[in-house]
Formats: C-alpha cells, sequence, structure tokens
C-alpha cells in the first residue's frame, strides 16, 4: 500500500502532472474507438471487450495467455462497485495504459459474489464466490497476477503462483506501473513499492 506522505511527495515534485496532467485528478475518459469501451453485463459489470471469452479453466486459460507471449490476470468485480468502474472508465480509457495491458495481458474477469463454475490451477471445480474465498480477496477491483512460481525446484517446475496483486482501486500512474512490473518480472529479487519509487525517479529525471 502506498503511504499518503509518499504519494503526496510524488504529487509535489510534478510528476504525477508530468504528462500532460493525465495521471492526476483524472476525470471519466473516453475511449479511442467504440469497439474499445466498456459495456455493462447482465450481472451489472463494467467489462471490457477485450477480456478474454473463457471456458473458465484456469489452467487452460494460463496456456493461452503463454501462447500469444502475454501475461495471465484475474480481475475480481462486483455489481455497484464504485472503484470497479473507476478502473474501467478512467484507467481503462486511457490510450496509455489500455493499449499496454491488452498487448501484454491476458485478463480473466470474475465476480467476487458469482456462481459460476470455475476450474482452479489444481484442477479443482467450484463457484466464483468459493474461489474467490479461497483467493482472499476482500477487495474489489482486486486484480491477481499469476505466472510460473521463480523460487520452484525442478520438480517444481510449472507450478502456477500468484506473483503480485492489485487490491482495491490504484491510480492510473499506479495502476500501470503494476502492469510493467509484472512483465518486467520485477516481483524476483524486488517488490513493487521499490520498482515504481525507481520509476517515478527515471520520470522525474527525464521531465528535467
Amino acid at each position: 500500500m502506498i503511504s499518503r506522505r509518499l504519494f503526496n511527495s510524488w504529487a509535489t515534485i510534478g510528476v504525477l502532472s508530468g504528462f500532460g496532467g493525465q495521471w492526476a485528478g483524472a476525470g471519466p475518459v473516453r475511449a479511442a474507438s467504440h469497439f474499445d469501451e466498456p459495456r455493462l453485463t447482465r450481472d451489472g459489470l463494467f467489462t471490457e471487450p477485450w477480456f478474454m471469452d473463457s471456458f473458465l479453466e484456469l489452467k487452460d486459460d494460463i496456456e493461452e495467455a503463454r501462447g500469444k507471449g502475454k501475461n495471465f490476470a484475474l480481475i475480481w468485480e462486483l455489481d455497484g462497485c464504485p472503484y470497479c468502474r473507476e478502473t474501467h472508465l478512467i484507467n481503462l480509457a486511457m490510450p496509455k495504459v489500455r493499449d499496454y495491458v491488452k498487448k501484454n495481458f491476458e485478463i480473466l474477469q470474475l465476480d467476487v459474489r458469482g456462481s459460476r463454475n470455475v476450474v482452479d490451477f489444481n484442477g479443482n471445480a467450484m463457484s466464483e464466490r468459493a474461489l474467490a474465498k479461497s483467493y482472499k480477496v476482500r477487495f474489489t477491483p482486486t486484480i491477481q497476477f499469476f505466472a510460473e512460481d521463480p523460487q520452484a525446484t525442478s520438480g517444481e517446475a510449472g507450478k502456477i503462483v500468484e506473483v503480485a496483486r492489485m487490491g482495491g482501486y490504484f491510480r492510473p500512474l499506479h495502476f500501470l506501473t503494476m502492469f510493467e512490473y509484472v512483465r518486467d518480472k520485477g516481483y524476483v529479487g524486488g517488490n513493487y513499492r521499490s520498482y515504481l519509487k525507481a520509476k517515478l525517479k527515471a520520470l522525474k529525471r527525464g521531465k528535467t
């Protein structure tokens, strides 16, 4: 979690406004194309047309992502969740953010209270609600990032683990940086907070 003091220090040095104001205080942004615009599902969730169309078998889904050279993530949402709405209408409506995520990730959307049947990475079938509970998903939106365990021994090769988690709403800059952190495998020997601080320092140097 990013502290208020650290966040305010970034704002003070002007990093958050270093992109023409698009990172700080952003309001709803209209998607560049009608085909990229989020839509409401019959369950009341905002969804992206480029999210995965899945049979909800996670092992198959991560293999599909790998086959495309992409990372795999689960996004947990809830009907009526205001921060889920902001994730779609603000963060993912920004071309810089949306284009990076679309290019590098396959995302499967699940309902934290849903009843659809999901098969987890170990072949266990359960409802979305039960899977959310097993993964200790307590906030919406929550995004879980999965990959092969970087600490696995040779006998555990191919073991899938959660390598990063975005719990709750992240502002656009922090949101994009989390995806970059996972794509760059920053979780191997480092953490998101350090990765973010390094990125902000680099942005500050580039601005001066």
